[in-house]
């Protein structure tokens, strides 16, 4: 069996707040295999982002990594110093950032931003090694090379964010870490990104982890799917799996909430709305907006377990709602 290239253990990350720590991500465990595309789906707020920068160890005060273990390979992310994890960024793992407008910098041109990553971690390069290696980067995300000497402000949304997907890969990481990667994109251009992400992906050989929170964009896309709520993973498994047989009535109340172009149906809305982190409920999270509550679901807690071959959920009434859906 082949070791997972991204293994996490029980992560834990904290914010201290006036009125307490909020538990952003909170006892999530999941691993990444070699070559493989994972996709995290959740509401706004359910912890996404804060477990991406986790892995990247880009946490910042007031926020710290509590508890867990990181491994990237053989390597013990939170155990490196400071100077280990910046080469190990890029180089290992690298992001390819939610608003590709906010991760350029607006008054540098393409090539200085790509260079600048390759030369933090090899300054042997010659300038024309360099450059020959700037426009590969971009004819491998379907740029022209005339895009270097150009300005982030003078490039469509599209053509930013493969500027992005550029520096992400300019190191042949192992685990690309994508958040959010086509928000404020149209259809098509999203399309064209994804795709892209698809095709650079295969070439470098790397695993891909999508955060996101359309769940067609990743039934196109990723191999397996992990659900996160009020900070904690309550479902995963291999994509169509998940999609065709849900185990968590949030999960399945997700897939509900999307129109279809093979049947007429009302679309269900989840009532109510995620609870503040600083203000859980007892029991289950999802209780209070869940149909299929019982008492049991208020007072106990429910740890992610195996309920079918690579399939896991946070439920009491897994057997029910698998009946159901």
């Amino acid at each position: 069996m082949t070791a997972p290239v991204l293994r996490v253990q029980d992560l834990c990350t904290l914010y201290q707040t006036p009125d307490g720590p909020v538990r952003a991500v909170d006892q999530v465990s999941l691993a990444l295999e070699p070559g493989q595309r994972y996709g995290l789906i959740g509401e706004s707020g359910s912890g996404k982002s804060t477990l991406a920068l986790s892995l990247l160890r880009l946490i910042r005060p007031p926020g710290i990594i509590a508890s867990g273990e990181i491994w990237l390979g053989d390597k013990n992310v939170l155990a490196l110093t400071e100077e280990q994890m910046r080469q190990t960024r890029l180089s290992d793992i690298s992001l390819v950032a939610q608003g590709s407008m906010n991760s350029l910098n607006p008054v540098l041109k393409v090539q200085r931003q790509i260079v600048d990553g390759i030369r933090n971690h090899d300054s042997r390069l010659s300038r024309n090694a360099e450059q020959a290696r700037v426009n590969e980067l971009l004819l491998r995300v379907g740029l022209r090379p005339e895009v270097a000497n150009m300005y982030p402000h003078e490039l469509s949304g599209g053509m930013k964010q493969r500027v992005c997907i550029a520096i992400a890969i300019s190191l042949r990481p192992k685990v690309i870490i994508a958040d959010e990667p086509t928000s404020a994109l149209d259809v098509v251009v999203q399309m064209q990104v994804m795709e892209t992400l698809r095709l650079v992906q295969e070439e470098v050989g790397a695993a891909i982890f999508l955060i996101g929170h359309d769940i067609g964009l990743m039934a196109q896309f990723v191999d397996r799917v992990g659900i996160m709520y009020a900070g904690k993973l309550i479902e995963e498994g291999p994509i169509r799996d998940v999609l065709l047989h849900p185990h968590h009535p949030y999960t399945q109340m997700l897939i509900e909430s999307i129109p279809s172009l093979t049947e007429r149906r009302d679309l269900q809305g989840i009532a109510g709305v995620m609870p503040s982190l600083l203000d859980l409920p007892s029991g289950c999270a999802f209780h209070p907006r869940c149909p299929f509550v019982q008492d049991s679901c208020k007072s106990q807690t429910q740890a992610l377990q195996s309920y079918q071959p690579h399939r896991q959920a946070a439920c009491q009434r897994v057997q029910e709602i698998r009946h159901i859906a």
